[in-house]
């Protein structure tokens, strides 16, 4: 399942790369020579925003906790509720693959 909003073949050379990577290491090398600080802190920030919305914080809390505004918590509800499921795909698998460690 494509977004055609941003499906193109530019974005799928983008994806392609991105799932190459391997471990932690080579996501820093890779997101610090493709995107700002700025931006890598941002999409940081939404997921965690993500994370705590399907955990129930509030807006007070969220906003105190990241630094994040009340506008961009709403987006990430939004994508939560209207979206395409990409968050909820991935808090699953990072839960799943956290499981066997606990037992």
């Amino acid at each position: 399942m494509h977004n055609s909003k941003i499906a193109d073949q530019n974005t799928d050379f983008l994806f392609q790369a991105i799932l190459k990577l391997e471990n932690m290491d080579e996501c820093y090398a890779f997101f610090e020579d493709l995107c700002t600080v700025p931006e890598i802190k941002a999409l940081a920030q939404r997921i965690v925003v993500a994370k705590m919305l399907t955990e129930d914080k509030v807006y007070n809390e969220i906003a105190a906790l990241t630094g994040a505004s009340t506008a961009t918590i709403s987006r990430v509800k939004r994508s939560l509720k209207y979206g395409c499921d990409g968050y909820t795909e991935i808090f699953n698998r990072l839960d799943n693959a956290k499981a066997p460690e606990e037992s």
